[in-house]
């Protein structure tokens, strides 16, 4: 069997996140403000998830259900994908309001044009166009600035400038979105080869938590890695290891993170990632004193692998248990950490949105209608069919997939725009995998949505994604277990639904001494703010967010007041 790395193997894990603990006390909560937020947003972590594997972990998750839970907390949005998920977290604001509609939306203004010559309208949430020679990964420049509302981080080193403000994350979009445009350390791997820890340009500080974070890293990566080991927990996994053929050249099911030595994308997809995340934030509180200043501070942390394994292996299998299970113990270490410090920590954890499983197993898991899009709906394949309608030559429509925001082509005239939307209107109703489209006229007609998130009908879930100067002239909804992947390849699951597999998400809250109890309403992710903002004394306006604090004492009294 090849060495396994630092990263591999849950003992290790444990040891590694714990290296720093020492026979210290541990604050109570009392009446004062905790002085340290830590808010850990699990990407792909579903509701679904949560509820599949809570009770059985013995780690972290224990520890967070000892506080106060939220089983049904809802990304209320329909555009249920990375960037819009993480920026209704720290903001208390959906999509609408952050204009953070999707991943990546298009400016039909636009006249970029990419390294080969080729125009370039699309725009990635967490990128500054007039900087980056493209939209792609290895073109794009990282920055805050399509972020139009103040995060938490943002309001708190407004209030008192001596808090400090720290995101770490495995994707730049989810440190970017939490951390907001004020922070005081914001790293993140690197988009194009996902093995190194970078900054946003201009920065060019690099601290010694960082420098040691990455060579971690070029060390894990030197060697091949056997199957990940689970040790007694490995139990769990058993049920759930069954090969399932997604191809004839594909199988799932029954992976434990192996990989070659340097393989970057496989090192991504693994617990090995997370591992290097939280191994990175324990570093920097310990580097910084954060939570020992004078001021409370803040730290937000993105664990991007669930989300990638999800992507590659499906939810259900061997590979996401084996995920889970290294993921509570990462928790179990990191708080253990923070615990032999003294300090005073508070804890949030959600995630950006859910998920489902590949449609091949779920089909064959009683979940008859679990399907792929048809090749129709991509926006070649419309094209291609609106060209044969129309008569009229070029890209007609522009879409970043099958469902979302849809842009007509702006060299279009206005009788040829009503022609080509016509048109796409016809085949969009006509077919048997579409639930619903709208257009930017009807949306923007629609009064934003309020009350509870699971009563929502999908034009109110459409409207809380949607931004006028931002969304398309359509915007198309695919009907539930329709996974808007044609072909498995890299990537054979996904999310983006406005349906609960991909809405709802845990919403957990802990601090030493709390009491614990179990709220089983549905609340909103954009509520997570506004309650550490209470928590800590900060002041919001009847109003100005969103979202609402919540309550987080099981009794008479309020933590809202």
């Amino acid at each position: 069997m090849p060495a396994r790395s630092s990263f591999r193997s849950l003992s290790a894990v444990a040891l590694m996140l714990s290296s720093m603990m020492s026979a210290q006390p541990v604050y109570a909560q009392g009446p004062t403000p905790p002085r340290l937020l830590i808010v850990i947003s699990v990407d792909q972590f579903s509701g679904d998830l949560f509820n599949q594997y809570r009770g059985v972990l013995p780690g972290g998750f224990k520890r967070l259900e000892e506080g106060a839970v939220f089983p049904r907390g809802y990304q209320s949005h329909a555009a249920t994908e990375t960037c819009p998920g993480h920026s209704t977290i720290l903001t208390g604001d959906r999509p609408a309001r952050t204009g953070i509609i999707a991943n990546t939306w298009y400016d039909m203004a636009s006249t970029r044009k990419d390294k080969d010559g080729r125009q370039d309208k699309a725009i990635y949430c967490a990128e500054d166009e007039t900087r980056g020679a493209s939209s792609r990964p290895s073109d794009y420049v990282p920055s805050p600035v399509h972020l139009k509302v103040p995060t938490l981080g943002d309001r708190m080193k407004a209030a008192d400038p001596r808090s400090r403000v720290v995101s770490v994350a495995g994707k730049d979009r989810a440190a970017i979105m939490m951390g907001g445009a004020h922070t005081d350390e914001i790293w993140f791997l690197r988009p194009t080869d996902h093995a190194q820890f970078i900054t946003l340009a201009g920065r060019t500080n690099t601290p010694a938590s960082i420098i040691r974070a990455n060579q971690a890293i070029d060390t894990a990566l030197a060697a091949p890695a056997g199957p990940f080991d689970l040790g007694a927990q490995a139990n769990i996994c058993a049920t759930r290891s069954r090969t399932t053929a997604i191809t004839p050249d594909l199988s799932i099911g029954t992976g434990r993170f192996e990989r070659k030595a340097g393989d970057k994308a496989a090192f991504r997809a693994s617990p090995e990632s997370d591992t290097a995340t939280l191994s990175l934030a324990s570093s920097l509180i310990a580097d910084m004193r954060l939570g020992k200043g004078p001021a409370t501070d803040l730290i937000a942390i993105g664990l991007s692998a669930t989300d990638i394994v999800g992507h590659r292996y499906g939810t259900q299998g061997n590979e996401m248990c084996t995920q889970i299970i290294a993921l509570d113990t990462m928790l179990d270490g990191f708080f253990r950490t923070l615990d032999a410090q003294g300090i005073d920590y508070a804890v949030a954890l959600t995630a950006d949105h859910g998920g489902q499983d590949a449609p091949e197993r779920a089909a064959d898991s009683a979940i008859v209608d679990a399907s792929r899009v048809d090749k129709a709906l991509t926006p070649n394949g419309l094209n291609a069919a609106l060209a044969k309608a129309t008569g009229l030559s070029g890209p007609l429509l522009y879409g970043d997939g099958a469902a979302g925001d849809i842009y007509l082509a702006s060299t279009l005239t206005p009788a040829q725009r009503r022609q080509v939307a016509t048109a796409a209107l016809k085949i969009w109703q006509a077919h048997p995998q579409v639930a619903a489209v709208f257009t930017h006229d009807e949306l923007a007609k629609y009064p934003l949505p309020s009350g509870p998130p699971d009563a929502w009908n999908i034009e109110q879930e459409a409207r809380a994604s949607f931004d006028p100067a931002r969304s398309g002239d359509f915007v198309v909804l695919l009907k539930p277990r329709i996974t808007p992947i044609v072909e498995a390849g890299k990537y054979i699951a996904t999310h983006g639904s406005p349906w609960d597999y991909d809405r709802r998400v845990p919403i957990l809250f802990w601090r030493k001494g709390m009491a614990g109890f179990e709220q089983p309403n549905s609340v909103e992710t954009v509520d997570i703010m506004p309650t550490l903002a209470a928590m800590i004394g900060l002041k919001l306006s009847a109003g100005e967010v969103d979202g609402r604090c919540l309550d987080l004492d099981p009794g008479m009294g309020s933590t809202c007041k």
